[in-house]
């Protein structure tokens, strides 16, 4: 599975991008689960942010989902973070 994870917005501005493989990884089952689960939580339009929040583009096999700040799921921040490797 490819996950791919793209914050923009924050009080800077700066755009951050990461991609991430499961493929052979210890923890691929727990990713595909919180994977599988930030799609379906989706929903339609994001909720707004707040102001200074950050925004994400979520891309999971081609499907692509929109959160932001501070409205996000359980399964979006655990993704976010292991993605980019930081909190969410």
């Amino acid at each position: 599975m490819r996950i791919e994870v793209i914050r923009s917005g924050g009080f800077a501005g700066i755009e951050r991008r990461a991609v991430l493989d499961t493929a052979g990884r210890p923890d691929a089952a727990h990713l595909h689960g919180v994977a599988r689960a930030t799609v379906e939580q989706a929903g339609g339009a994001p909720r707004p942010g707040v102001p200074d929040g950050f925004h994400y583009e979520i891309t999971v096999d081609g499907h692509t989902v929109h959160c932001a700040d501070p409205h996000l799921t359980d399964a979006q921040r655990d993704l976010i973070q292991a993605v980019l490797k930081e909190g969410a």
